[in-house]
């Protein structure tokens, strides 16, 4: 039988080398820098998919307004929930979070969006949606087996994201 582990001495060995890259070890598959910086982004992306819904809260206005606000607000805290997730991430993987207001929108996959009017909102909230979908399954697809870690991790947002398109989508197809 054809050994395919590493053996326990040289596993402890490594694991004392670089020990300043934490988690980061020659196991490692992926490019770090460029990890780094595409989670970055999509830490961009979230973080304007947090301030469009907490916009659209505040502005739905008219007859179906009640139930939009109430998903658009639930969709502000689980954007904001992936941010953290990411953030954290990157910070692990021993990069520097960019939450710089002034290059967000530049670096965001997603457009902010100002409508004032109810199905514009969702519409642009399900546009936007639809981009993180698939946005992430390039990154995902991107990632392979390099990185199992930051692939789960994107894998969970992604099942998020697909719920959000779908409630929007439900939200739209009740608004006449």
């Amino acid at each position: 039988m054809e050994e395919f582990l590493t053996d326990v001495k040289t596993l402890r060995a490594n694991a004392r080398k670089n020990m300043s890259k934490g988690p980061v070890t020659s196991a490692y598959g992926a490019d770090v820098k460029r990890v780094v910086e595409v989670l970055n982004n999509a830490l961009a992306t979230e973080l304007v998919c947090v301030l469009r819904y907490k916009r659209h809260f505040y502005m739905a206005d008219g007859l179906n307004a009640q139930a939009a606000a109430a998903e658009f607000l639930e969709h502000a805290a689980e954007e904001a929930a992936h941010a953290d997730m990411i953030a954290a991430r990157i910070q692990q993987l021993g990069g520097e979070p960019d939450f710089n207001p002034e290059s967000l929108t530049g670096r965001s996959h997603t457009e902010y969006d100002s409508s004032s009017e109810l199905k514009a909102m969702i519409r642009e909230d399900l546009v936007a949606e639809r981009v993180a979908v698939s946005s992430y399954t390039e990154i995902i697809t991107w990632l392979g087996d390099g990185d199992l870690t930051t692939k789960r991790m994107l894998e969970e947002i992604l099942a998020s994201e697909e719920e959000h398109a779908e409630e929007m989508l439900d939200l739209l197809s009740g608004i006449k």
